[in-house]
């Protein structure tokens, strides 16, 4: 393989990696194509964040995204499921805002048993380094959550779903 070919950006598709760091943490990783500001926005934007929160092949449906994203501000998202007889709520607020480089906020549906997830974003070379941390209060309630699927299950659809909304907003920005 020449020189050059090997310095050209790979047209392959970016993978999403999961990892369990500990009893109680998770961190998912990806790189998103896109800056890092584009990348926070489509995280605190709900006309943005709406467009790729959601599997697709999960057959769910974002029925409203309420997003206060500021230091003690709040957050609530609503599912519908055809599976599920009532919608899905998933709320909590939010402990850090830094723009375009982190995100820490609670999730408070669970009860005691809810996680704090802290996203970082790190731009390098016009992409974005991703890395999601959940934080449980205790191993049960991370074994709890990967046994149900909730965690990490739909990461990389979702992510790829992310990737593709900045791919798009940065073309139409003239920054693709």
């Amino acid at each position: 393989m020449d020189a050059r070919r090997e310095s050209e950006p790979t047209p392959m598709k970016t993978q999403t990696a999961a990892e369990r760091k500990s009893e109680r943490e998770l961190v998912v990783t990806r790189t998103i194509n896109g800056p890092a500001r584009i990348v926070f926005e489509a995280w605190t934007r709900p006309e943005l964040f709406k467009q790729w929160w959601v599997p697709k092949s999960m057959g769910m449906s974002m029925l409203s995204c309420e997003m206060d994203v500021r230091v003690g501000g709040r957050y609530r998202l609503v599912f519908s499921h055809p599976a599920a007889p009532q919608p899905m709520e998933f709320f909590g607020r939010y402990l850090e805002v830094t723009p375009h480089s982190r995100l820490v906020w609670t999730n408070e549906e669970g009860g005691d048993s809810g996680q704090v997830t802290t996203v970082t974003f790190e731009e390098k070379g016009g992409k974005t380094l991703l890395v999601m941390h959940d934080l449980y209060p205790s191993k049960e309630a991370l074994d709890d959550a990967i046994a149900s699927g909730s965690t990490a299950g739909g990461m990389g659809e979702q992510f790829e779903q992310l990737d593709e909304l900045i791919v798009t907003l940065g073309a139409s920005a003239g920054l693709g």
